[in-house]
């Protein structure tokens, strides 16, 4: 059974809390379960960058205001576990040995923020890389890798493919504060790329979006891979 890694971005899953998407993608992501193995990394959002600034305002380092960040991704990890029910492993898995001991109950596994200064997309490729994932996916609120912000710029480009490397050419330079929010990190990029663990980036405001891949193998976003390659589930 195929296994593939979900980056969630907590923008997409808890926008806010009055207004969250746990139970719809509860719902597919339950529906997904029976045909991989799945692995969730849950993100902050944007409460967790408003428990970053407090803590900035009140004069801490960027370490322990990503600490502060990272507490808050595994909150929302709780809430989709809860949302999951008995789909999945009754606990958040706070280290990637943790998450492979979860994963074999073949239930699906879910987890936060791991390490300050990295984000959950570099949590996602280092946890794909270290569970042998076939495929690692990031579900975002834009629909793949563009030239420029696409919320800015009007002329930005989307890509439909992507190289590893011409992925890190793109993310080059982007800043590492606390509660950074680029489509990569740099981490993530070289992971990826050292790897060769294919990554395909979608909007993930749909959530049918993750079973029209996994299940149905439709191409969606920005695939990035070598170019011979093809990582969508047959």
């Amino acid at each position: 059974m195929k296994k593939i890694v979900v980056s969630l971005g907590g923008s997409v899953l808890v926008p806010s809390l009055e207004s969250n998407n746990i139970s719809q993608y509860a719902s597919v992501l339950r529906r997904i379960a029976g045909k991989c193995r799945l692995f969730i990394v849950v993100g902050g959002g944007g409460e967790a960058r408003r428990y970053i600034q407090v803590a900035r305002d009140l004069g801490v380092d960027e370490a322990t205001a990503d600490e502060f960040g990272i507490l808050v991704t595994r909150l929302n990890a709780r809430l989709l576990v809860a949302g999951l029910g008995d789909a999945a492993y009754p606990r958040v898995a706070e280290s990637y040995t943790e998450a492979r001991e979860f994963a074999e109950t073949g239930k699906i596994v879910v987890m936060g923020g791991i390490t300050p200064a990295q984000t959950t997309d570099a949590v996602s490729a280092v946890l794909a890389e270290s569970v042998g994932a076939d495929l690692l996916i990031n579900a975002t609120s834009v629909n793949g890798i563009y030239s420029a912000d696409p919320k800015t710029n009007s002329g930005a480009v989307r890509y439909e493919r992507l190289t590893p490397h011409e992925l890190l050419d793109i993310i080059t330079g982007c800043r590492m504060n606390a509660g950074a929010n680029t489509v990569l990190d740099i981490v993530a990029g070289k992971v990826i790329e050292r790897s060769g663990i294919p990554l395909l980036v979608l909007d993930g405001r749909d959530p049918e979006n993750l079973y029209r891949v996994i299940v149905e193998g439709t191409a969606l976003g920005t695939i990035v891979c070598e170019e011979d390659s093809n990582p969508l589930p047959a």
